[in-house]
């Protein structure tokens, strides 16, 4: 082993085999949604599992906080636009911010493979420094495991986050209403396809970076504005579809979206139809969605479309009272169809 190298491990780890559930890479598809619906969350107390929210929100002494935690365990490590260490403290910021928490602090679980290179883990231990400095967080506290040779692929991280949530402030699929606007803060697709094309190698004439960001000073943004913002989600695993999909099921109402009205980038256009995607199931980690009155809508959009990167911000659909827990779209040429999720992943290990 060079020295460029973590060290052997001195204590082998004991490994786990599981012939019941299969590796789902992620969430986002049908079968993982189930798999945590009846398996998982039912074993898990309190009201913040039902809400069926990213992040957890509860009372402590002195006021509201929110709290959650994802690994990640994307492949290629390094990849257009972003790499594992941004990925991990852009995608726990998002989450807290999806409840309109400012997020405050991190922990990070570092799980490497004996042999993983150190120069490769500087790298992304400061690239996750530069991300948390971008979104006004703390990396407070840690772990870090190594596995043996051949078990661990490399490096998974594990982040969890606290933020603080203002008392009056009451964000989720149930304060969802009947004619609230869908707005969506940008283009969708560019991570999936970003982190495929870098994994498999293909040539494309066109640059595609992934838009990993931090969420929470758009976010910010609509509250600061005034807008009466009753729910979000970031299109993560799954995409559009999922999350759409997820917040009818839980509100009980049904979404239109309008496939004109959303923003897909002629290269990121091109590469699904030549792949065979449909943009919306295809995995994001800078986008979201929000639903606002519809009386807000168009503030709220000016809102986002002051910052940098929610240029292209816009309306893409609304809530309806009918055919409750479905999501339709209508097509380019006036058609409708249901959007579901998809029963697997599509694009596996991207996040």
């Amino acid at each position: 082993m060079s020295e460029d190298e973590i060290v052997s491990l001195t204590c082998p780890m004991p490994h786990r085999r599981d012939d019941t559930v299969r590796p789902a890479h992620g969430g986002g598809g049908r079968l993982m949604h189930q798999l945590i619906q009846t398996i998982i969350a039912p074993h898990f107390g309190g009201d913040a599992i039902s809400s069926g929210q990213d992040s957890a929100v509860f009372d402590l002494a002195g006021g509201r906080c929110a709290f959650t935690t994802d690994s990640y365990v994307v492949k290629p490590l390094f990849f257009p636009g972003g790499d594992i260490g941004s990925l991990a403290v852009n995608g726990t910021v998002n989450d807290l911010s999806m409840v309109g928490a400012k997020p405050v602090s991190l922990s990070v679980g570092f799980i490497i493979e004996e042999g993983f290179s150190l120069e490769m883990l500087t790298r992304i231990v400061q690239r996750m420094r530069a991300a948390a400095d971008s979104a006004g967080v703390a990396l407070v506290t840690g772990d870090t495991k190594v596995v043996e040779r051949g078990k661990g692929d490399g490096l998974f991280i594990n982040t969890s986050g606290v933020g603080c949530v203002p008392d009056a402030l009451v964000i989720g699929p149930d304060q969802v209403r009947p004619g609230d606007a869908i707005i969506l803060n940008g283009d969708i697709a560019r991570h999936g396809i970003a982190v495929m094309i870098a994994r498999d190698g293909l040539d494309f004439d066109a640059d595609i970076e992934s838009d990993t960001a931090a969420l929470n000073i758009p976010v910010q943004r609509l509250l600061d504005a005034g807008i009466d913002v009753h729910c979000m989600r970031d299109l993560t695993r799954g995409g559009l579809a999922s999350a759409s999909v997820e917040i009818a099921e839980s509100s009980g109402l049904s979404l239109v979206l309008d496939e004109a009205s959303i923003p897909v980038r002629p290269a990121v256009r091109s590469a699904c139809d030549l792949l065979g995607f449909d943009p919306i199931h295809v995995a994001n980690e800078g986008r979201f969605i929000s639903f606002v009155p519809e009386a807000q809508a168009e503030k709220a959009v000016a809102a986002l479309n002051g910052v940098p990167g929610c240029e292209d911000a816009v309306i893409i659909g609304h809530v309806t009272g009918e055919a409750a827990g479905h999501v339709t779209m209508i097509s380019r040429i006036g058609g409708t169809r249901l959007v579901d999720m998809l029963s697997g992943e599509q694009l596996p290990r991207i996040c």
